[in-house]
């Protein structure tokens, strides 16, 4: 809208009536009370657009003087600054404000590139902030008067048209709209243009990247003494202890010439103060931790960064922003009633009740033919789902809760040779790679004896074995045993070495492995606690609770006890005259071992095989298991949670329960006697809560989450120590030699020429047709279709 200027009238032109005058007036105020409140906004808006330039100024002021402090500790060189490369869309007064700033800025890159330049305490260049300071503010301050002299240019017309009627004075409210509007848009403007031409500022940006360079965190320039000759010596004692171990020089010495050998830098560090944060071997106990922790603070430092050795997979999964997953992979499945069915189906159970991490239970799939030979009453299945839903009917008729898992099934077949089920084929590759985060090898011996495959090390971040069964007790007693005993104690040792990191045995009567240690990571069947309750409250009310004597429970093969039985019984015949002993089970010696009690004339009664909760069970009051073959009896377990009395052989595989005092142990034959007439004579003590929970499979649970470290590893704190990762910091020869254990084993497990004289069952390198129908599977050669050997 233009407006024409108004000339000025003389007196006489502007004598107006009496009445005229009033209005006039009144007119006049409303006008001035309209502009004081247009004023008071137009100040209040010039006032934000200064205090944004003050903002501008400061933050200039702070990047500079920061500039400046770093540059005094870190030499370093400004790149070339020029007024054009600085803002491309920058208004011409940021452009001014950049050429005024520019000649600084040129004499500190001049000076600090100086080959004869040197840092001092305190900066020697300077920069006149209070220039800057000036050119921020002129160039503010020049648009705040353009602006007011806009104001007072408007200020003057309207005082001059205050003569006008009352009807004239509606039109001047739109130049003060269109003043307003003008105000905030140049307000707007003004604002968004600088920010934008800070954010996009090349010079900005290279500002930025030279302070994060400069301004390191003095904890990473901090220098850690490398490692001295001594410490270099502990690394290599402590690394070849499996070789030392060979040579006959025990852990325990090269435990003593490691500590030795760190003694010298220890006492010097012992002398330094603690509050200086150096990364030192004394801050921890165990002196293996102490020297992990200082070889990775000296790799560290020099930036090296271990991510594997020669045999090293670089696949594994990243599971640190997802729930871990936890496989279990056993050798046998119900309705075959084996420990390695039972025992890995309740553990599945109550780690995935926890509901921390997903669970799979990973479980042979046997052919139809091979089912007849294993599975009980002639029960078959003809697909995994229908194995499967028994499995979960059976479980959870069992523990009173839904157990939330997977089960899936691996190609198997049986030997009858062995009694057991072969893996047929890689049985690592049915855990997919997403999933392949933590496993558990239900006896790993067994599984990898003929493994073929994937290193379960390699594509698990996490593998821990549980050694159920005496391999070598039964081995010694087939023909040959001495011999045989010997090549698969080596075996086991081999195969456990290359393909876990933990190993778990229930007791001390299986084979001493490596990295193994001693703990029952197994409980018994709800329901059998829940007799043992019952039969304490009627105790409690006086009324008899056993009226049966001694039984004997177990699968009819000389090997799980029977010689032992029919020995003592024949031997101690006299002394107990009139002990009347019932037996229960089936199995490939039954016939046998049932004509030579019968041709003995001992009183045992033999009954077949039946569930150990099953109501004509519960009326006995004795159990007798003479087996020193087992690892950890299961009926055992179940006798003694059920309060009955258990008299078992003095041997290591009845350790876990001598703390039950309803346990009679044995030494001799005649301490057998002994023992049972003791039984027969007085009743069993109840069990205390205490003890019953230590045979529930909850406290197995946590027993087996702390010895074999799954709780570390499920909370990732396994490795750490104040940000070190050990085992990502450095090679260690251990790995190294599992390593090449697992390469040679890969590649003598390929022939199959080897693997049938080592005792293999023909054909489980790979699975056949039959199991590519029953799971769906591609046949192996198109699975791999090429073959190293």
């Amino acid at each position: 809208m233009n407006f024409k200027p108004v000339e000025a009238r003389s007196a006489s032109a502007t004598a107006v009536p009496s009445g005229s005058t009033v209005t006039a007036e009144k007119a006049l105020s409303f006008i001035s009370k309209g502009w004081r409140e247009v004023r008071s906004s137009a100040d209040a808006d010039l006032q934000l657009l200064k205090n944004r330039a003050n903002s501008f100024k400061n933050l200039a002021d702070r990047e500079l003087e920061n500039f400046l402090n770093s540059a005094s500790r870190s030499p370093f060189s400004v790149p070339t600054i020029t007024a054009s490369a600085t803002f491309n869309s920058a208004p011409p007064a940021e452009i001014e404000f950049v050429k005024k700033l520019q000649p600084k800025l040129s004499e500190i890159r001049r000076a600090y590139s100086s080959p004869d330049f040197k840092f001092y305490s305190k900066p020697q260049i300077k920069i006149n902030l209070s220039a800057i300071k000036s050119a921020i503010v002129a160039e503010v301050g020049d648009d705040e008067e353009n602006e007011r002299e806009t104001l007072r240019k408007w200020r003057g017309v309207m005082f001059k048209e205050k003569e006008r009627e009352e009807g004239q004075f509606g039109e001047f409210w739109e130049p003060i709209r269109t003043l307003r509007s003008r105000l905030r848009e140049l307000e707007q403007k003004s604002s968004s243009e600088i920010l934008e031409g800070i954010k996009n500022s090349e010079f900005v940006e290279k500002v930025k990247s030279s302070l994060k360079s400069i301004c390191k965190d003095p904890n990473e320039s901090k220098e850690v003494p490398p490692l001295d000759v001594p410490e270099l010596l502990a690394c290599l004692v402590r690394q070849s202890s499996p070789f030392l171990d060979q040579l006959g020089i025990s852990r325990g010495i090269a435990d003593k010439i490691v500590e030795s050998l760190c003694s010298k830098r220890k006492n010097q560090l012992m002398l330094r103060s603690l509050s200086d944060g150096e990364s030192s071997i004394v801050e921890s106990e165990n002196i293996n931790d102490e020297l992990d922790l200082r070889v990775a603070s000296v790799l560290q430092s020099t930036g090296h960064h271990y991510d594997g050795g020669f045999w090293s997979d670089f696949g594994k999964q990243d599971v640190s922003d997802k729930k871990r997953h936890v496989a279990i992979v056993t050798t046998a499945s119900l309705p075959w009633m084996t420990g390695t069915a039972v025992n890995p189906l309740f553990r599945a159970a109550y780690l995935a009740k926890s509901a921390k991490q997903n669970v799979t239970l990973l479980v042979p799939w046997l052919c139809q033919s091979d089912q007849e030979l294993v599975y009980p009453n002639n029960l078959t299945f003809s697909s995994p789902e229908e194995q499967e839903s028994y499995i979960r009917s059976w479980l959870e008729e069992r523990i009173g809760f839904k157990a939330d898992f997977k089960i899936s099934f691996y190609p198997g077949k049986f030997s009858k040779a062995r009694r057991s089920i072969i893996p047929a084929g890689d049985t690592s590759r049915f855990i997919p790679s997403k999933d392949a985060d933590i496993a558990i090898l239900e006896e790993p011996e067994h599984l990898n004896w003929y493994h073929h495959g994937k290193r379960w090390t390699d594509k698990f971040n996490h593998v821990v074995g549980i050694v159920h069964t005496n391999y070598l007790e039964y081995i010694k007693r087939e023909k040959n045993g001495a011999l045989q005993a010997f090549l698969v104690k080596h075996i086991n040792n081999w195969v456990v070495r290359a393909y876990c990191h933990k190993v778990l045995r229930l007791s001390a009567a299986t084979q001493d492995l490596p990295k193994s240690v001693i703990c029952n990571v197994h409980g018994v069947n709800p329901k059998f606690i829940k007799i043992g309750e019952k039969v304490a409250a009627e105790k409690e009310r006086g009324e008899q609770t056993f009226s049966k004597g001694a039984y004997f429970l177990g699968k009819m093969v000389w090997a799980k006890g029977y010689k032992e039985l029919i020995d003592l019984l024949a031997k101690q015949k006299r002394d107990i005259d009139g002990f009347n002993l019932d037996v229960y089970g089936n199995g490939e010696d039954a016939h046998e071992v049932q004509s030579t009690a019968k041709r003995l004339n001992l009183n045992v009664n033999f009954m077949k095989g039946r569930d150990h909760a099953d109501d004509s069970l519960q009326g006995y009051k004795i159990f007798i298991n003479p087996s020193v073959s087992d690892v950890l009896c299961t009926a055992t377990a179940e006798a003694l949670a059920m309060g009955k009395f258990v008299v078992c052989a003095d041997h290591p595989s009845n350790d876990f329960f001598r703390a039950f005092p309803n346990c009679l142990t044995y030494k001799s034959p005649e301490d057998f006697v002994t023992k049972v007439k003791e039984a027969m004579a007085r009743e069993p003590q109840p069990l205390t809560p205490e003890q019953r929970y230590s045979l529930s499979w909850e406290a197995a649970t946590q027993r087996f989450m702390e010895y074999s470290e799954l709780d570390k590893v499920l909370n990732n704190s396994g490795n750490r120590n104040n940000g070190l990762i050990k085992s990502t910091s450095m090679p260690n020869l251990n790995d190294m030699v599992d390593g090449g254990l697992a390469f040679a084993h890969y590649c003598l497990t390929g022939n199959e020429f080897l693997r049938l004289c080592s005792g293999a069952t023909p054909g489980t390198r790979d699975y056949d047709k039959q199991h590519c129908k029953d799971l769906n599977l591609l046949p192996p050669q198109v699975e791999n279709p090429i073959y190293g050997w």
